[in-house]
């Protein structure tokens, strides 16, 4: 589903007032926390790169270069957005600040052979040498975690392109269940960072937040949040701006972000500059609503379809 495509949609169509919002944003103005024990500074939004294909080429090129142009220096990406075309838009955009941003992509295969293919493919589109990141992708089941530790498994080419400087930091993600994270970061204490559903109807099902967040934090992971607006179903109850403070509030680094329209880039990049953590009354506040949801549209498996199902 389009993140906000009701809202974007509206804003984009009103030329005043997106100028209006554009004037209020000055560069430089997102705040940045550190990524674990990586000493790098994100901003506490990034860029995602999953939503390409909701919009033509050039316009994916064109808000690449507006994120960087408002100060975003996260840019989230996986070989599998878009059917690979996804890094494409990255690899047009991006090459004259380079070196000024956190550039990250990821890798679903379960072996060292096809990881370490895909991120020769990664590196080509994207016109870079390195990855600031790179990601094993979507571990999401017990069958995940024992493929990617096996002898010629996954983490082998992780291991090994850290150590040819092909990527600087590696990590994971995963949205079914927190136990396989939680395992998989038990098993292998060499991740930099882990990125994971928090959002504010986490909580009631299958809780990352619970369950995944507290271990990564003991390890000192850099723990960046994903699936902020659930897909766009919590805006249903929930305003863009509770939904971006709740997750902003919690443990971590940054939150990747799905905009597909400079109205949607703006909108995010203010609330980011605006940012101040709720109290605590106020987080359980947002947590006791999303629980108390009697149509069960906003919590569990209506919300959360791609957690596992109990």
């Amino acid at each position: 589903m389009r993140r906000r495509t009701f809202i974007g949609t509206a804003f984009a169509g009103v030329a005043a007032a997106s100028a209006a919002r554009s004037a209020t944003i000055k560069r430089g103005d997102v705040p940045k926390r550190t990524l674990g024990k990586t000493g790098v500074e994100l901003t506490i939004v990034g860029m995602g790169g999953a939503r390409f294909h909701l919009i033509p080429f050039e316009e994916g090129v064109a808000l690449v270069r507006r994120a960087y142009e408002l100060g975003i220096n996260y840019f989230d990406m996986a070989r599998s957005y878009w059917d690979g075309r996804a890094e494409e838009v990255y690899g047009a955009a991006i090459h004259p600040f380079r070196k000024e941003i956190f550039l990250t992509t990821k890798s679903g295969q379960r072996s060292a052979r096809e990881a370490a293919k895909e991120l020769e493919t990664s590196l080509r589109l994207m016109k870079t040498d390195y990855v600031d990141l790179w990601q094993i992708h979507g571990v999401n089941t017990e069958d995940d975690v024992r493929k990617v530790l096996a002898p010629a498994g996954a983490l082998e080419a992780f291991v090994a392109a850290k150590k040819a400087g092909k990527c600087r930091f590696i990590g994971f993600t995963g949205h079914a269940d927190p136990a396989h994270n939680v395992e998989l970061l038990k098993s292998y204490d060499g991740f930099d960072t882990i990125l994971m559903p928090l959002h504010a109807a986490d909580t009631v099902y299958l809780s990352f937040e619970k369950n995944a967040l507290p271990p990564a934090q003991e390890r000192g992971l850099g723990i960046l949040g994903m699936k902020i607006f659930g897909n766009a179903f919590l805006l249903r109850t929930f305003s863009l701006m509770d939904c971006l403070r709740y997750t902003l509030s919690l443990p971590v680094t940054a939150v990747v972000l799905g905009f597909n329209t400079p109205g949607q880039l703006e909108d995010d990049v203010r609330i980011a500059q605006q940012f101040k953590p709720l109290p605590k009354e106020e987080m359980d506040r947002i947590r006791t609503r999303a629980a108390l949801d009697r149509f069960d549209v906003i919590k569990g498996p209506a919300l959360e379809y791609w957690k596992r199902k109990v």
